[in-house]
């Protein structure tokens, strides 16, 4: 839902002139989703969006110029830091929780992130298993997620 509402905001404010977070919230409820202005502060945040001058001197949200997403490693320890609970291992699983509603955008940078021991991950909606192979490699999963986590 989230990586959903992501590329919703993205599409809307390449398209249309979004000058309040108030106004970009009645455009994503216009579209289906029903947010708070909590979850779109926090959207607009993990996007990136910057507010730029108009024509009429007033300013709105715009996509940064540089390439998004940003940097997957940077984006991976920030998302990290920002909402895993807590870190577990047995034989070749790591578990991960998350807070509420963060599991699947987490699971889906892991997943990108190119990391040689995990196999695939199963995302809930806190929770996320990761396979790792061989089981030895379970330590070195859990060491670099607690390093980048800080």
């Amino acid at each position: 839902m989230k990586t959903r509402r992501h590329i919703k905001i993205q599409e809307i404010i390449s398209k249309e002139i979004i000058r309040t977070q108030e106004d970009l919230a009645k455009k994503l409820l216009e579209a289906g989703f029903v947010v708070t202005q909590a979850t779109v502060s926090r959207d607009i945040k993990e996007l990136g969006l910057i507010k730029i001058p108009g024509n009429d001197d007033e300013y709105h949200y715009a996509i940064p110029a540089e390439q998004y997403p940003l940097n997957n490693q940077e984006r991976l320890k920030r998302i990290l830091r920002e909402t895993v609970v807590s870190v577990d291992d047995s034989e070749n699983l790591v578990l991960i929780r998350t807070l509420p509603g963060n599991a699947h955008a987490l699971a889906s940078i892991i997943d990108n992130s190119n990391w040689l021991e995990v196999i695939g991950t199963v995302a809930g909606d806190d929770t996320i298993l990761l396979v790792v192979k061989p089981k030895e490699a379970a330590a070195v999963v859990c060491k670099r997620i607690y390093d980048l986590l800080g």
